[in-house]
């Protein structure tokens, strides 16, 4: 029993003795890389803003234009799965200009879809003919890169190759070699945002740009003789 208790205390001695040496000799570098990429998919919000006398004329006029732009929209090849719903109200109007009590001059109904279109190629058609066949609201668009996690996966691996390089000079500085790596921590792997664009119902010029994936790791190499 008493050896038993020996060899534990010798053995619980060396794990803790082991991360200490371990990090006595390292090298520690943050390895970064990039990915361009012009995106292939938009996102846009769209929507008909109705007023009238009562709140079911203002309703049904509005449910009438909807019908057809979403139609409109549907004929264009957006599948249902790509249009939500995000806004639906109706609200009264009032008269500004009265002292006193507000005066009721109508209401407005209001009825907006986020819209995703997988081809970017139809945005340009999508919205004249969306304006045509009736929306009055466009509250801004969003370009995005639909293949995000693969392209990230490729920065990541250049991310790699950028830290052991980055360690391999420092290495060779202090006339030592790298080892095994001891610890791989990931950065902010995130894409630059393009923010919404405030549009105006009519023929607007449409310019994607690029998005710049970024990957950054922090890697830490054994230092060898």
């Amino acid at each position: 029993m008493i050896q038993l208790r020996v060899l534990f205390a010798l053995f619980a001695a060396a794990v803790a003795l082991a991360p200490a040496r371990a990090t006595e000799r390292l090298v520690t570098v943050t390895g970064e890389a990039t990915v361009a990429i012009a995106p292939d998919a938009a996102v846009i919000r769209i929507g008909v803003n109705s007023q009238d006398k009562t709140a079911r004329e203002a309703s049904e006029a509005n449910a009438k234009q909807m019908t057809t732009v979403l139609a409109t929209l549907k004929d264009i090849g957006i599948a249902d799965r790509d249009i939500q719903t995000s806004r639906l109200s109706l609200q009264p109007q009032y008269d500004p200009n009265k002292s006193g009590t507000p005066r009721l001059t109508g209401f407005q109904a209001t009825n907006q879809v986020t819209v995703r279109i997988r081809d970017i190629d139809k945005l340009p058609a999508l919205l004249d003919r969306a304006i045509a066949a009736g929306a009055n609201e466009m509250s801004g668009i969003e370009f995005v890169v639909s293949e995000q996690s693969k392209l990230l996966d490729r920065a990541r691996d250049d991310a790699i190759a950028d830290a052991r390089r980055k360690a391999e000079l420092f290495a060779q500085a202090a006339g030592s070699k790298i080892g095994h790596v001891l610890a791989i921590t990931e950065e902010g792997s995130v894409a630059t945002p393009r923010p919404m664009q405030t549009m105006r119902a009519g023929a607007v010029p449409i310019a994607p740009g690029e998005q710049t994936l970024r990957a950054a790791v922090t890697v830490s190499y054994e230092l060898q003789p």
